[in-house]
């Protein structure tokens, strides 16, 4: 079986094309962590008038030098004043106010003594001093967020102020779970067999999914069965944007996923790559829906769901896959072991700007070695062509967290 280069594999991730992306009005404060899908234009000025940035006295500004001028008018926030100031005088203004008419400045209270009825000038301050110019914060007609933009905070914040009440957005795609393997148990299930083990991966990619801006859909174990596991990815299919399996793609006797995928008429975009771990991953498309079929073992199917899932995730809404790869120093020799693409689990940390990475406590072994996810880890990048490092040589990694 020939194996494709780790880099084709990810071109045709990058070059796979969406006919149809889902779209749907969501209520704003519901839109945290999605993606919109129609630009955010400004329907109106921000500010509509000339409005105080501070507590003061607004006034004209040539008065300043009169040294004491009187208080003719209070000008609350909100408030629709129609007394304009007039040379001599000042009116008080608030944060928020309106600027009255005939004021071409503000002087905070800070500046000034208040007697009786007057102020006094203690600290003069330059034309145009705290009055918010019209379109200040946008303009009308201004693009202010462009489709595509994942929604944060700021987002929220903004079209609130734009009263957008339901903006259009990307649906997160939904992407069906299945982990296969007689042997597995779910949790809570009660062991009756030596050879039986606990099912992590299914949970595994129900979080990943869920983190990484996809609906979960847990489907569960199901049999190593022909039949079964056809009838579920089959089911699996229609429920969801993205069915994700565990195991069942090696060459094995019971290894049946890449067979059904085949038998449902999808399209196979590749099957195998020159990758540690994961080498037999798969990933299959039928119109705008994909089957990607990640290996059994957790370490193996972890890495390989970061490597092609997570983009896929991003890719059906439009957005950029939010992993980076970082450039960092090694702190200690890595060992080259094949000629493949290798994503090794290491510890990194941030000193200075600077990424420092080390292996303290990383285990060599099988591609089922989870535990060595934990902790402050990323995955260290090495091609094909790279030959083993030493200390002090500069590295690529991919931050997971």
């Amino acid at each position: 079986m020939a194996f494709m280069h780790f880099d084709e594999s990810i071109e045709i991730i990058k070059n796979i094309d969406i006919n149809t992306y889902k779209k749907e009005k969501r209520y704003l404060t519901d839109t945290l962590g999605y993606v919109l899908a129609e630009n955010i234009v400004a329907d109106h000025n921000s500010p509509e008038f000339p409005t105080s940035a501070m507590d003061g006295y607004a006034v004209k500004h040539v008065d300043l030098a009169l040294g004491r001028l009187k208080i003719s008018s209070i000008n609350p926030a909100g408030a629709d004043l129609k007394e304009e100031v007039i040379g001599g005088c000042c009116i008080k203004t608030f944060t928020g106010s309106l600027m009255p008419a005939g004021a071409d400045t503000l002087i905070p209270i800070e500046n000034v003594t208040v007697e009786a009825n007057e102020i006094v000038i203690n600290e003069e301050v330059p034309f145009g001093f705290s009055v918010r110019a019209i379109g200040e914060n946008y303009e009308k007609d201004q693009t202010l967020i462009t489709g595509g933009t994942k929604i944060d905070f700021a987002q929220i914040g903004v079209m609130a102020s734009l009263n957008v009440v339901t903006p259009l957005v990307y649906e997160k795609p939904r992407v069906a779970i299945l982990s296969t393997g007689s042997e597995l148990l779910e949790l809570g299930d009660t062991q009756t067999s030596d050879a039986q083990i606990r099912s992590s991966n299914n949970y595994i990619l129900e979080a990943l999914v869920n983190k990484y801006d996809g609906q979960a859909l847990q489907l569960g174990c199901i049999l190593d069965d022909k039949e079964t596991i056809l009838k579920s990815v089959k089911s699996a299919l229609v429920q969801s944007d993205i069915v994700v399996t565990t195991g069942g793609v090696s060459v094995g006797d019971f290894d049946f996923v890449k067979d059904v995928i085949v038998e449902l008429g999808c399209e196979v975009l590749f099957k195998g790559v020159r990758v540690k771990p994961g080498q037999h991953i798969m990933v299959a498309k039928k119109e705008d829906k994909f089957i990607v079929a990640l290996p059994g073992f957790a370490y193996s199917s972890t890495v390989t769901a970061l490597l092609y899932l997570v983009p896929l995730i991003a890719k059906l809404q439009k957005s950029k896959c939010s992993l980076r790869i970082v450039e960092a120093t090694l702190r200690g020799k890595f060992n080259k072991r094949q000629k493949k693409a290798e994503f090794t689990a290491c510890n990194y940390s941030l000193e200075n700007g600077n990424y420092f990475v080390d292996f303290k406590g990383k285990k060599n072994g099988s591609s089922a070695i989870l535990t060595n996810m934990l902790g402050s880890t990323a995955l260290l990048i090495t091609s094909d062509e790279d030959a083993s490092k030493v200390t002090g040589d500069k590295v690529q990694i991919l931050l997971i967290d």
